[in-house]
């Protein structure tokens, strides 16, 4: 029986994660590390409140099997491109590094499709150094999800997202699978099965191989 951690629980990704961990037979307790609780109980659950600036002074005193990490959200939301860097580098980065002192063996990310440190494009940027910085943590497992434009019900109206979901859900047929938009549940399902594998190395998929 396994013990999951998860950051991100309250994004879009990452609360339909929860919902299939504690649903998963394989994991007998679920810990999520959250700024403030969120609207969920089950037998299984464990919420920690934390301030994710100071996570690596964060005590806490349980063993992880397996990690996971949906944390993100935009330059409009956070404020800044220094404010975002913090969120979608900063705290998965220092959230790895205390999954890996509570004895984590494996852990998933969500990043995005296009990322690369040496893109053109902040956001890519962004996304392609935090998986730069994840491979040289010393995990035995790590997967590396890029899904492209996320489907699934969001709490916050974005005109923008919500148009090309709209263009790209109705051109579908002519898409190529690596774009095409992709349901949040089908990512979700795809970190815990890499995560049950078992198996070690990095595991870069994109949205191609998420379908």
């Amino acid at each position: 029986m396994k013990t999951a951690l998860v950051a991100g629980a309250s994004g879009l990704v990452g609360s339909s994660l929860v919902k299939m961990l504690l649903q998963e037979p394989e994991y007998e307790s679920v810990h999520i590390l959250v700024r403030k609780e969120i609207n969920l109980a089950h037998q299984k659950l464990h919420q920690h409140v934390v301030d994710f600036d100071n996570l690596a002074t964060t005590n806490l005193e349980f063993k992880v099997d397996d990690a996971f990490v949906t944390l993100g959200t935009t330059i409009a939301k956070a404020g800044s491109k220094s404010a975002f860097y913090k969120v979608d580098h900063d705290y998965v980065i220092s959230f790895a590094e205390k999954a890996l002192s509570l004895g984590t063996t494996g852990i998933f990310v969500v990043s995005s499709m296009g990322a690369n440190p040496a893109s053109s494009i902040f956001y890519n940027k962004v996304k392609g150094e935090m998986e730069e910085d994840m491979k040289v943590i010393g995990f035995p497992r790590l997967g590396i999800l890029r899904p492209s434009l996320l489907l699934g019900p969001r709490t916050e109206k974005r005109a923008g997202e919500k148009f090309a979901s709209w263009m790209m859900q109705t051109l579908d047929f002519v898409i190529p699978a690596k774009y095409k938009a992709i349901h949040i549940d089908k990512v979700a399902k795809k970190m815990i099965e890499l995560a049950l594998q078992n198996e070690n190395g990095v595991f870069l998929l994109e949205s191609d191989k998420l379908q």
